[in-house]
């Protein structure tokens, strides 16, 4: 079964991030910020999940087990072109450098940052998608 394109899901983020503190920080900020959140702790078990439901936002780190970052923002492109995409990562000057190709306009927000970057850089990512 293949999601269809994101249309309605304005709010909903889908997030994969390896370490478990981390997510869970993230998941409790965004959804405070108004935002539904279903995160995975990899590539692999998001896919799936993309696969089978739209999302606005695809927000991931880039370093992880079973599938990184990189190859589950092309392969969720690929299933949804008007998905977002957001790496949050401590590599991202080097792995983005690699030639490795990524989703066109996927941002990349480097750790550390502050929560409210975070979910500025989100609400300003969402909102140029609706206009």
């Amino acid at each position: 079964m293949t999601a269809k394109p994101s249309q309605l899901p304005a709010k909903r983020i889908v997030l994969a991030e390896d370490d478990e503190s981390m997510r869970g920080f993230l998941e409790r900020a965004l959804e405070r910020a108004g935002y539904e959140v279903l995160s995975f702790a990899n590539g692999k078990d998001a896919l799936e999940r993309i696969e089978q439901e739209p999302f606005a936002l695809l927000l991931t780190d880039i370093v992880m087990p079973l599938m990184d970052g990189i190859e589950l923002a092309r392969r969720a492109s690929e299933i949804d072109p008007q998905l977002k995409i957001m790496f949050i990562t401590g590599f991202a000057a080097v792995t983005l450098n690699n030639g490795v190709e990524t989703p066109k306009d996927a941002r990349v927000l480097s750790k550390p940052f502050h929560l409210k970057d975070l979910v500025r850089e989100i609400d300003n990512l969402l909102e140029t998608a609706k206009s």
